[in-house]
């Protein structure tokens, strides 16, 4: 009999189980493609003035930033690879899409990064965009053909779901984009390379 009941459990998840809804791919798909303009539009034409210069002596410049994506999202994107190897579970979020989203837009609160993701000046800004780009590439086909479940599979460590950190990839990425038209208001900014004597 016990078995019986587990197996009807097992079978109503598996019937359950669903890929995200035509709106939250759209949603999803619209937010990874406007941060990735975003960024390629911020770095167009800088100087190596312009992406070394730092607000103070310990603030990161416009190529830290693009380093720390590229050092940050692959990370990110493990996790929710990783994630969605456990079966459907119908996991309901402690979060709402909302509180998400308002991390890329409300830079009040701020955090120190991890160790494994702070950067370490090993990559120019166009190489580690190049690398940005490139997962995004794979973000964005992913977004828009997954049939998983990525509702109803929690975040391993995580208090949301798949979904929800599908969209906070980018929203993290939303927030740095910010930082970098925050170095670009600085009074001290270089507006241009200065020129060189011949």
């Amino acid at each position: 009999m016990r078995t019986t009941i587990v197996l009807a459990l097992a079978a109503v998840t598996t019937l359950s189980a669903a890929p995200i809804s035509d709106g939250d791919r759209q949603r999803l798909v619209s937010h990874l493609e406007m941060t990735e303009s975003w960024l390629t539009a911020e770095l167009a034409g800088l100087s190596d003035a312009q992406l070394r210069f730092r607000m103070t002596p310990d603030s990161w410049s416009i190529a830290d930033v693009v380093e720390h994506l590229a050092i940050a999202e692959p990370q990110y994107w493990k996790q929710l690879q990783d994630s969605l190897q456990p079966p459907a579970s119908g996991y309901k979020s402690e979060s709402t899409d909302a509180a998400i989203l308002w991390y890329g837009i409300d830079r009040t609160n701020r955090a120190r990064t991890g160790e494994a993701r702070v950067p370490q000046q090993k990559s120019t800004a166009k190489q580690s965009l190049a690398s940005f780009l490139k997962l995004r590439a794979t973000m964005k086909e992913v977004a828009k053909g997954s049939q998983e479940d990525m509702r109803g599979r929690k975040l391993l460590e995580g208090n949301m779901d798949v979904y929800q950190w599908f969209l906070m990839i980018s929203t993290h990425s939303q927030r740095h984009i910010l930082q970098i038209r925050e170095i670009k208001a600085h009074g001290a900014y270089p507006n241009q390379e200065p020129r060189t004597k011949n």
